[in-house]
């Protein structure tokens, strides 16, 4: 006898364990996204601050124009007749080349001068006795042609050999090294003996007259200065103030040091003496006008606070009533060394973030940073404070409350 078969029937506590594992599922799913995480901010409040004060310039004294000098011609070099420093005329003999070799090529140039003279006039004569023969219709009038010619081949050689001549004339005078203007010999380059190429520097001469102030300027000032500016120039170590004018401003900063070169024009000098040549000096712009003060008393701001938003300058603004931040377009005036100078967006009183700008978003929690070691510092009363040069009140201050009993 066989009893009927019945369909297998699951536990009960299986059951209740998949409800559960779908229930602790779907909770998961409806979790919200964790808080954003509140951030400490460093925080400057806004006023109104001085601009930088006046700003000097270490510079040196340089004449106008300074020329380098160097032979037209190459050879070796036979003297030096100059020193570094000596004052220099017009027309003083300054080195001189070993002009032997020239002095030669001149004297053949002219012996070449002599055989087309010689030529010519040879020609010239052979031309008139044929002219005389042609007008006896003794000979054709091409054989005529022919020394006509022949006397204007010879007279074009003459010419080349005259010019070749005076070129030679002229080399060997370029073995000569002459003052063109009177100055200062302000580098010597080559010694006697030395062997040089035509071109290569042997002195280097500041031309008599109007002198420069040449200094060097950062590229954050740089454009406070401009042609024709008056500045003020102090000569060290006399302290002797000379009246200047911006007359030059270099167009591109030095690749190495990252300054502009400035040049001043210095105006007449008492008694018209000029300073020495290489005199250190120290260039100041000129003082600000009457009322200028309150111009320059501007909102500035550390470059640290200002980020850029679709090319539009932008600062986090605190609202310590909700402790969020919210982003302020500003205008940038210029710049004032590290700091930025604000034209417009801002107000005295407001708290802007000066550090960690870039990674805040708009209405976001921030917490103001301080620092540990001012928080752990223990805050100063007026009875620790130290009392200089009063031992009597340090005597007769009262002793610190003791300390309780455990």
């Amino acid at each position: 006898m066989f009893l009927p078969l019945r369909a297998p029937r699951a536990p009960a506590a299986v059951l209740w364990l998949s409800m559960a594992a779908l229930a602790t599922l779907t909770a998961c799913s409806r979790q919200e996204s964790p808080p954003e995480p509140i951030r400490a901010v460093k925080l400057q409040t806004v006023g109104a601050a001085p601009l930088q004060a006046q700003t000097a310039f270490a510079g040196d004294i340089r004449a106008r124009t300074e020329a380098q000098l160097g032979f037209r011609v190459a050879g070796k070099v036979l003297s030096r007749n100059v020193e570094l420093g000596q004052a220099i005329k017009p027309g003083q003999l300054l080195a001189q080349l070993d002009g032997a070799d020239y002095a030669l090529a001149a004297q053949g140039a002219q012996a070449q001068v002599q055989a087309a003279t010689t030529q010519r006039d040879l020609e010239a004569a052979n031309y008139r006795r044929f002219k005389e023969l042609r007008d006896k219709n003794f000979i054709s009038a091409a054989e005529m042609e022919r020394h006509a010619a022949a006397l204007k081949s010879a007279q074009a050689q003459l010419d080349q050999a005259k010019a070749n001549a005076a070129s030679q004339s002229n080399q060997t005078a370029y073995t000569r090294l002459v003052a063109d203007v009177a100055g200062v010999v302000t580098a010597v380059n080559v010694e006697p003996g030395q062997v040089v190429s035509a071109g290569t520097p042997v002195l280097r001469v500041a031309k008599d007259g109007a002198r420069d102030a040449v200094f060097a300027v950062p590229e954050d000032r740089i454009a406070q200065l401009k042609p024709g500016q008056p500045v003020q120039v102090k000569v060290w170590p006399e302290e002797q103030a000379l009246g200047a004018h911006i007359r030059e401003v270099a167009a591109s900063a030095d690749a190495a040091t990252r300054t502009y070169q400035v040049k001043a024009s210095l105006d007449a000098a008492p008694n018209d003496v000029l300073p020495r040549l290489g005199a250190t000096v120290t260039v100041l712009p000129a003082e600000r006008p009457a009322g200028a003060d309150k111009a320059a008393e501007m909102i500035k701001l550390p470059l640290s606070a200002l980020w850029d938003k679709a090319g539009s300058s932008q600062v986090w603004v605190f609202d310590p009533a909700s402790s969020t931040v919210n982003p302020q377009a500003v205008a940038v005036a210029r710049m004032d060394g590290n700091d930025a100078v604000i034209q417009s967006g801002l107000q005295a009183g407001q708290q802007v973030v000066i550090a960690g700008v870039h990674v805040l978003n708009a209405g976001q929690k921030v917490t103001v940073f301080q620092s540990k070691y001012a928080a752990n510092a223990p805050a100063q009363t007026q009875t620790d404070a130290p009392v200089v040069n009063a031992p009597a009140a340090a005597d007769s201050a009262s002793p610190p409350p003791a300390s309780k009993q455990q």
